[in-house]
């Protein structure tokens, strides 16, 4: 008999580490850091609990990586956009990239994990996207009040996927992406442009 070769490993680990993340982002983002257990993640996975020490060393290790991966994912949707482009990336965010049409990556975003290090975790890539979106918007070092209205716009982003996935207020819970669009223009539109001072 002979021994898997070493490429076989490593694309079993890569694939055995990607099912953690997945059964992790569904666990978190639908309920919570605190109530979510390691032996949860890994049953969900279908693979042994001390994968999870091996792949993250730690529950807020997989946290960790889970954000990362979130915020990655809507990089990676989001690409070159320009300030005009962003309603259609924030739509397609909370429209949820899912097949069950859960927006899980802007969810994750808001669960509090009861883990100080976690939620620092959380928070500065909050603090990360602002910036990127007031960079957009045409902010410089200094300008608090464009930083602000881009938190705000975030705020508002989140807002809308947490009641998405929350709630059955209609027509929001059931809005498709398309339909998402023009209002979120007027938003971004409205929150992000500058208005001279007087």
């Amino acid at each position: 008999m002979t021994s898997p070769s070493p490429t076989t490993r490593r694309r079993d680990a890569a694939r055995t580490r990607q099912l953690l993340l997945e059964a992790a982002r569904q666990r978190f983002a639908n309920d919570g850091y605190a109530a979510t257990t390691v032996r949860d993640i890994a049953d969900d996975a279908g693979v042994n609990v001390a994968l999870i020490s091996r792949y993250f060393q730690s529950k807020e290790g997989l946290f960790e990586a889970c954000l990362t991966s979130a915020v990655d994912d809507m990089r990676r949707a989001a690409g070159t956009a320009t300030l005009a482009e962003v309603p259609e990336r924030i739509a397609e965010q909370a429209a949820g990239i899912d097949s069950d049409g859960f927006p899980r990556q802007l969810v994750l975003l808001l669960r509090s994990s009861g883990d100080a290090r976690a939620d620092e975790i959380r928070v500065g890539i909050l603090r990360t996207y602002a910036r990127n979106l007031a960079v957009l918007a045409g902010w410089t070092e200094g300008d608090d009040d464009l930083l602000l209205r881009a938190q705000i716009t975030i705020a508002a982003s989140l807002g809308i996927a947490m009641l998405r996935s929350k709630t059955k207020l209609e027509p929001l819970a059931s809005a498709t992406k398309e339909q998402l669009v023009g209002p979120l223009a007027d938003l971004v539109g409205a929150v992000l442009s500058k208005k001279p001072a007087t």
